[in-house]
């Protein structure tokens, strides 16, 4: 990508050629994380993973990143290549432009401080970003939405999280709670969800949703996975089949109301549930489509960038910084 473009790399210092620059970067799971070292066009050059061990508490947490990015940093080093700065993707509510986690359930952050930690650490520009919008990010500028300037990235998983991406930069809110897709209320009164609210999309429509609703018709504890419901669903069981077409019909009322709120070019789906492929986007895009009045249909498409895409947003949001230094 040329820095001619919306939200393109920043050119290379005097005498620092482009391929030899790296960001570090690492995006932080409940149970992993994902590290990469990613050249300034976006490629990758070196791929980590490591255990989050959130267990032993948020302080710990920090220091196993700062740990795992000071080694990347170092290994960049031994391999001939300049290390430039850190992008740290991690969940929960974020304050990009303060650089601070406000909170996060999966990890347990609390106000952390982690832009000024990882400088301080590191001796380099940091940035801190929104997991699903910096993956909403690669995936608007790398991946399947590269050819729109508006594009809206779901993820679908454990919970039902998205980022609304124009011209490669993504909507943080007022508030760093931008995106909360999962928690639009599609069914009030439905299932009680992590929030306290009840019927929200997330807890109909993600994956533990998935597993969990099957699990409760069927009467069996523990229950099949969504990827177990989804293959039991195009395998003709009705149970599966009834649970599917409830999470996809809830999935089409929040893609709905998403539309008509940031009319968007083209919906990108990510997440463990949207492996499922044509089985979910099949009926989903002719749900969508049948709930769409005055709005343009936006275009339906798979993730493309897989389990990198939070690396390589993480990665751009800290090139993105230092091009505005």
């Amino acid at each position: 990508m040329s820095s001619g473009e919306p939200g393109g790399a920043p050119s290379a210092p005097h005498g620092a050629p482009d391929r030899q620059q790296v960001v570090v970067a690492i995006d932080v799971g409940g149970s992993g994380m994902k590290c990469a070292l990613v050249h300034r066009d976006g490629t990758v050059a070196r791929t980590e993973h490591h255990p989050t061990q959130t267990a032993r508490g948020p302080a710990a947490v920090v220091d196993t990143i700062l740990d795992v990015a000071a080694a990347l940093a170092d290994t960049a080093r031994h391999e001939g290549l300049t290390p430039v700065a850190f992008g740290l993707a991690v969940p929960g509510v974020i304050d990009e432009a303060a650089g601070v986690a406000i909170w996060s359930a999966n990890i347990g952050f609390r106000d952390v401080p982690l832009r000024a930690l990882a400088t301080a650490r590191l001796g380099m520009p940091a940035a801190l970003g929104h997991d699903v919008r910096v993956g909403g990010v690669a995936e608007a500028r790398l991946g399947a939405g590269r050819a729109d300037r508006h594009v809206l990235f779901v993820a679908i998983g454990t919970g039902i999280a998205a980022a609304h991406v124009i011209d490669g930069t993504a909507a943080t809110g007022a508030h760093g709670a931008a995106g909360e897709l999962g928690h639009i209320l599609v069914r009030p009164g439905g299932p009680r969800c992590g929030c306290g609210q009840a019927g929200c999309l997330e807890a109909i429509a993600s994956a533990s949703a998935v597993a969990r609703r099957y699990a409760e018709l069927a009467g069996s504890t523990p229950g099949p996975s969504a990827a177990e419901v989804a293959a039991r669903a195009a395998a003709g069981d009705p149970l599966a089949q009834q649970v599917w077409t409830e999470a996809v019909a809830a999935l089409a009322d929040g893609l709905a109301t998403g539309q008509a709120l940031f009319d968007v070019d083209t919906v990108v789906l990510g997440g463990g549930l949207a492996r499922a492929g044509a089985q979910l986007l099949d009926p989903l895009r002719a749900a969508l489509h049948d709930r769409m009045t005055f709005h343009r249909e936006p275009r339906l498409v798979p993730a493309a960038l897989g389990a990198e895409a939070g690396c390589l947003g993480a990665a751009l949001l800290a090139l993105d910084g230092m091009e505005k230094q």
